[in-house]
């Protein structure tokens, strides 16, 4: 089965109002005869402007995280509903990061993922493994498992795996192309939807290296 190819770019805590011209000079740089899906998410308070930016762009945005709940006395949270409000399609949801400084388990991850299909948008579920856990030679079980902690139930196809090793994210380095792929079949063995599944690559990739890893 054939998948479109989605192309995500995280601006994490990166960006202001004056940056939000980038979204034009990327889309002029988007071949009209693409095929690829382009998702930028920027911090959210840019993400309403962002979203009117490329209304009559080949553009989408997402969120970089949501809460769980609807709603609630969550003092600096952000809801599904509010992201969907203001113009998201894509949330990304279990970054390392957010595992690491927030301490987000897969159980987290599981609910926001399954506040954002309520939501009718598209969750971009991220795993990876640690240095410390590749050289243990258990990059494929700790991923696998956390798969198995934060899918939500259910046969959902809207549903993103982004695969990000921990050690390869802005550290300029990057999982060889066997590695990479060898993770990508581990990952599909373990999905509910294995053929319609997309799932991504993210960690220190580049121009001289997005080619071949799109390859995959």
């Amino acid at each position: 089965m054939s998948r479109k190819v989605l192309i995500a770019g995280n601006w994490k805590m990166n960006g202001e109002i004056k940056d939000l011209s980038f979204f034009q000079d990327l889309n002029s740089n988007i071949s009209s005869t693409s095929t690829a899906e382009v998702l930028i998410c920027p911090p959210v308070i840019l993400l309403a402007s962002a979203a009117t930016a490329c209304q009559d762009l080949d553009i989408f945005v997402g969120g970089q995280d949501c809460h769980a709940d609807p709603a609630g006395a969550h003092t600096g949270d952000i809801s599904a509903s509010m992201l969907k409000d203001a113009g998201a399609t894509h949330v990304i949801l279990g970054h390392s990061e957010r595992r690491a400084d927030h301490d987000e388990t897969d159980g987290t991850v599981r609910a926001k993922a399954a506040a954002v299909l309520r939501k009718e948008m598209i969750p971009i579920i991220c795993v990876g493994e640690t240095l410390d856990d590749r050289k243990a030679g258990q990059a494929e079980i700790v991923v696998a498992e956390q798969l198995e902690g934060s899918l939500p139930t259910g046969d959902n196809e809207a549903i993103v795996i982004a695969y990000e090793p921990v050690w390869a994210i802005g550290t300029g380095l990057s999982a060889s192309l066997e590695d990479i792929a060898a993770m990508h079949a581990c990952i599909r063995s373990q999905i509910p939807n294995p053929q319609s599944t997309r799932i991504l690559y993210g960690g220190s990739v580049k121009p001289d290296n997005a080619a071949e890893i799109l390859k995959l």
